[in-house]
């Protein structure tokens, strides 16, 4: 009877071993994937902020050319000006001119 006691919990701590090495080998599948997924998700994750570095140095070039082309067309509407008064001035010089005829 003894013997038959000793078989049956063999043969229970050889299923519990069993399913205990599956569970495990199961654990370590999944941790291999979750490994996977989240060094993938690391590179994903670092490519996008090598991205948003790249975005932000262009914005900020962006901004400096606009700053300075807004600088040129106030001075290029300073010089119009000019070219407008001097303009007018011979304008009315031509005509004095016209009448000492």
């Amino acid at each position: 009877m003894e013997g038959k006691i000793l078989q049956a919990i063999e043969g229970l701590n050889q299923k519990i071993d069993k399913s205990i090495e599956s569970l495990r080998n199961d654990f370590n599948q999944k941790f291999d994937i979750l490994s996977n997924q989240v060094q993938e998700n690391m590179q994903i994750l670092k490519a996008l902020e090598h991205l948003a570095e790249v975005n932000k140095a262009e914005h900020d070039k962006m901004a400096f050319d606009i700053a300075e082309i807004s600088c040129e067309v106030k001075s290029m509407r300073k010089d119009l000006s000019n070219v407008e008064l001097i303009t007018a001035s011979n304008w009315g010089d031509i005509a004095r001119l016209k009448s000492v005829k």
